[in-house]
């Protein structure tokens, strides 16, 4: 059993509440703390109390620590141990895993760089050096404490949230008790690399702390669902990163079979469990030959455990699964499965099951199909002409536009509910430097304010 105690402003704290976190098979792996409302309080008044780091420091233990995650030994467990124990218990395939987590060392390395692209062209990040009555903006803080609840799903949501210490934030973490290894080897190599106690700390809690986190931090971070989005979409003080409902879109002067290998990859990769996987596809063609394409392609995948290097499919403990598999058939019920609810889960006898991939064919825009966003790979294919508009393509994270139409890729753009658009044959899971996922994370935690100085 690994011993995962929470990390607080005065180093390692053991409660006396105990959670065991299992793998999909259930074999328990873990002994994990559980820090109450009241320790999580005071170590956030404690975190309030504290002033950050200077810039120039943060800037060197940024980079440090993300050599650190990707070397050192953290729970007793060097890069490769906490790789396959990560992979055990998310059910994400063990090479996927590997490959997030050293993006997550990246992203710490650069996460001082990360936030420039955001800072307003006219805006100063210092007001020292500026010239005698100068009038300019300050790029400030909007406050001092950042509360994070991380997912876990998968370690790469961990390689935003550092961005808020290269911007002067304290930071708290509270990790899923699915996943809380990321978390703990992030914030461990964090401090190893520089950081004080009280600038970021680990707190795994039950739902009263979750709430105790929110209430403490000035702004907030929070991953989740559509529930996470109605609890929390109302509160300015909290950044939501919900679902993703990622869609690709085809034109009628587009051939599909010119982008089958795109469309594929961006259902499949990481596992179909990220929010940037192509949940529909809708095209102004041949939906049904569409729709079939991708299924012959997707049921070539082999289902495989998650710790074989060659896996791409994700695990799930089997009555999970058969949840799973069980509401994918009712909200299937009117279209045309080419790969059903009936052959999702794929038992491996011990216990756990690989959810294989799933494709149906709508007759029409179904919204509600359309916008079924499930943790595996899983795509609605439609129907779609130009007179339907971008109703359809609404509240997606990442419209992929394989189109020559100007207009329309202006139309996506001018759309508020959609996040991100990217035109041709771009995979729905693209990434690059400088491009925000869903805003850039600085828009939220930073503001402009004026300055001018005579003396």
């Amino acid at each position: 059993m690994i011993d995962l105690p929470g990390l607080g402003p005065n180093g390692e704290y053991r409660s006396r509440k105990r959670e065991t976190v299992v793998d999909t098979a259930g074999t328990p792996v873990a002994d994990l703390s559980i820090a109450p409302p009241l320790y999580i309080a005071r170590a956030m008044a404690a975190q309030r109390n504290s002033t950050p780091l200077p810039v120039d420091q943060r800037q060197a233990a940024l980079r440090k620590a993300g050599a650190v995650f990707a070397t050192s030994e953290a729970a007793g467990l060097d890069f490769e141990a906490y790789v396959a124990v990560a992979s055990q218990v998310s059910g994400l395939p063990i090479a996927v895993t590997r490959f997030q987590a050293r993006e997550v060392s990246e992203a710490v390395f650069g996460a001082s760089d990360a936030i420039e692209p955001a800072r307003p062209i006219g805006a100063a990040p210092d007001w020292r050096g500026l010239r005698r009555g100068q009038p300019t903006a300050i790029w400030s803080r909007r406050g001092d404490v950042f509360g994070v609840h991380a997912s876990g799903n998968a370690p790469g949501v961990h390689g935003l949230w550092p961005q808020a210490l290269a911007m002067g934030y304290r930071v708290a973490v509270r990790p899923s008790r699915r996943e809380p290894f990321t978390a703990h080897r992030l914030v461990s190599a964090l401090r190893e690399a520089g950081f004080r106690d009280d600038d970021v700390a680990y707190l795994p809690t039950d739902h009263a702390g979750a709430d105790e986190i929110i209430a403490s931090a000035d702004l907030a971070l929070v991953y989740g669902g559509s529930d996470v989005v109605t609890k929390y979409g109302g509160d300015p003080r909290v950044f939501v990163n919900g679902p993703g409902r990622t869609k690709i879109l085809l034109t009628a002067e587009q051939d599909w079979r010119d982008h089958l290998d795109v469309m594929v990859d961006s259902i499949a990769r990481l596992g179909g469990m990220a929010c940037v996987n192509t949940t529909a596809v809708l095209i102004d063609g041949d939906a049904a030959g569409l729709a079939a394409a991708i299924a012959e392609r997707l049921s070539t995948i082999e289902a495989l455990p998650p710790d074989d290097e060659r896996a791409i499919l994700p695990t799930q403990p089997i009555e999970s699964a058969r949840a799973i598999a069980a509401f994918l058939a009712a909200r299937a019920i009117g279209t045309t499965a080419m790969l059903g609810a009936d052959q999702v889960v794929a038992d491996l006898g011990d216990g756990r099951a690989v959810l294989r991939p799933a494709v149906h064919l709508l007759a029409d825009l179904d919204s509600e199909k359309l916008n079924t966003e499930l943790a595996f790979p899983c795509a609605w294919v439609a129907p779609w002409e130009r007179a339907n508009g971008i109703g359809p393509l609404r509240d997606s994270l990442v419209i992929s536009a394989f189109t020559e139409d100007e207009t329309l890729v202006d139309e996506l753009l001018d759309e508020p509910t959609i996040t991100n658009v990217y035109r041709g044959p771009v995979p729905t899971y693209y990434s690059a430097p400088g491009l925000p996922h869903d805003g850039f994370l600085a828009d939220f935690l930073l503001r402009t304010k004026g300055f001018v100085s005579f003396s």
